[in-house]
């Protein structure tokens, strides 16, 4: 699991632009009201039934997203009222996330902390993480980790709801190919190389950022994930004390195929 997103945070949004933020957050919000805990019980910060003073129930409300990146759905979700607070390992992605939290005018929670070690400072009614954040884990024992701590800080009856990469993507869709984009003042060149072995696909990133007129500075980075299928998170889930409640196609929003490169899982404790 890369350290940081290093440079690339610095233009990670510009490239992910054409990504629907606002309809991830909308498809994450469904499975939180189908499967979380009882409206009476979860609530949102914007719920004037709830009593906000209320320790336990600020608990209930509360989603913390994991891999939180720049922020993007996290301050999606501030500003629909949620209480909220995201976490990330790159202290680079986190900035920028404060950055727009702050130009907000909000104050939202970021904690830097790798999601195998996560250590809250109380429980959670809701965790969510996407973006391939999961992908990153390159081992079974990782994912482990990872779901054993969430289920510590997860309410009895909350649920977690993440989303995952195939296999199938990485070996069939975009192994040993190259994906370059130009930007007016930024370019990339994304060289994967993936292993049947291992099933690790390593990412071979080299970035042009211009920092004069007539200058672009080159960085180079290296990133590796792993694509992981339905029956094995949800066996390593369970592994964990948690309940497997369903995986959708993000791009159908119907049952997982062999022909699905992402989809969208909810667990439950």
């Amino acid at each position: 699991m890369p350290e940081s997103y290093g440079n690339f945070a610095q233009v990670y949004d510009t490239f992910m632009d054409d990504t629907d933020y606002e309809a991830w957050t909308d498809r994450v919000l469904r499975m939180r009201d189908k499967y979380g805990l009882p409206a009476e019980q979860a609530g949102t910060s914007t719920d004037a039934s709830s009593d906000e003073s209320d320790p336990a129930a600020q608990e209930r409300q509360l989603i913390c997203d994991i891999g939180c990146g720049t922020g993007r759905v996290t301050e999606i979700l501030a500003s629909r009222g949620y209480d909220v607070m995201g976490i990330d390992l790159s202290p680079d992605m986190l900035a920028i996330a404060q950055e727009r939290s702050r130009s907000a005018g909000r104050d939202t929670l970021y904690l830097c902390q790798d999601m195998r070690e996560l250590d809250l400072y109380g429980d959670c009614g809701t965790f969510i993480s996407v973006g391939d954040s999961l992908n990153y884990l390159l081992s079974e024992e990782d994912l482990l980790k990872t779901f054993q701590r969430v289920a510590l800080f997860l309410l009895q009856g909350g649920v977690f709801i993440f989303d995952s990469k195939t296999t199938h993507l990485f070996r069939d869709v975009i192994g040993d190919q190259t994906i370059a984009e130009d930007r007016e003042d930024c370019a990339f060149i994304w060289d994967n190389t993936y292993d049947e072995e291992t099933g690790i696909n390593e990412y071979d990133l080299s970035l042009y950022i211009q920092e004069e007129e007539d200058l672009f500075r080159k960085y180079e980075e290296v990133h590796y994930q792993r694509g992981y299928e339905p029956a094995q998170l949800r066996r390593i889930a369970e592994e964990a004390g948690l309940t497997w409640l369903e995986a959708v196609d993000c791009d159908t929003d119907g049952p997982v195929t062999e022909e699905t490169v992402r989809y969208l899982a909810v667990i439950r404790k």
